[in-house]
């Protein structure tokens, strides 16, 4: 899904009190759109959760992103640590 169309909805959905994360390949789209949290992840476009077939990766990714629902210091713009 294009960065930006998810930046403007997680924007919309923040005002109605539901909090949101996203993943990003884009860190140039993310600061100019700023959503409220993101996780930047270094990974190429397609794949924002890593390499197919790496679950303990993909864990990470996933927990990590979770772990930005709770900043109130938006936008909150985080980057992912592979390692």
């Amino acid at each position: 899904m294009c960065h930006q169309t998810v930046g403007l909805i997680q924007g919309l959905l923040e005002d109605t009190g539901i909090a949101t994360v996203s993943l990003s390949v884009s860190e140039e789209m993310s600061r100019k759109v700023r959503p409220p949290r993101v996780l930047l992840v270094p990974f190429p476009f397609g794949y924002p959760l890593g390499k197919p077939h790496d679950p303990a990766l993909q864990r990470r990714v996933i927990l990590e992103s979770f772990g930005l629902l709770q900043r109130t210091d938006l936008p909150a713009l985080e980057t992912f640590r592979d390692g």
